[in-house]
């Protein structure tokens, strides 16, 4: 998990363009993805990922920047430990053979409020890449008050089709919509 290393050369991310940002990496220890999924029409089934790592960059001057995550497959937590095991099994993530999910952006662009973003980019499960949108909800920077480091908040929500990605196990009474949301919290590199 914490050998994620960015090879931003061979991306194209490297110009000029990019130079002007700051780049950010984000805290694992509070940085969560989540997500829902019907569960045989009763119930919302809720869960996250309890790794979450990555780098980005933010080019408040040019309104844009881009996002590298990589969440640890293994790390789903829903509260039920022998669900847990059936959701890492090669029933749904099979993380033995696809141990992480990869989100690489191809653009980001803040709003001219400043508070809210577009994202747009790559998402790899379970060995399949698909474009996905994020819609960025909320962007906070400051000061943090515990590491006195410049600290970025984000919110960001999304739905794809799991079955778009190679996972139909329980069709169609597990969902085949996931609802996902982040929530990140990335402190300013040196």
């Amino acid at each position: 998990m914490k050998k994620l290393l960015f090879v931003l050369m061979g991306m194209g991310m490297a110009s000029s363009s990019w130079a002007a940002g700051d780049f950010y990496k984000i805290d694992p220890a509070h940085s969560f993805a989540h997500f829902d999924v019907d569960h045989l029409n009763f119930t919302t089934l809720k869960g996250r990922f309890d790794q979450t790592d990555g780098r980005l960059m933010i080019d408040k001057k040019n309104n844009n920047g881009f996002v590298q995550a990589k969440i640890a497959a293994v790390s789903v937590n829903t509260g039920f430990g022998k669900r847990d095991e059936h959701l890492r099994s090669p029933d749904f993530l099979n993380v033995t053979e696809f141990p992480n999910i990869v989100y690489e952006s191809t653009s980001l662009k803040i709003n001219a409020d400043g508070k809210t973003a577009v994202v747009h980019g790559n998402l790899t499960l379970l060995g399949t890449t698909k474009p996905v949108q994020l819609d960025v909800t909320s962007i906070r920077c400051g000061i943090n008050p515990m590491n006195k480091k410049e600290t970025c908040g984000f919110e960001a929500k999304t739905s794809i089709k799991r079955s778009d990605f190679g996972s139909t196990y329980g069709l169609p009474g597990v969902g085949d919509q996931l609802q996902l949301w982040f929530g990140i919290e990335a402190i300013k590199e040196d």
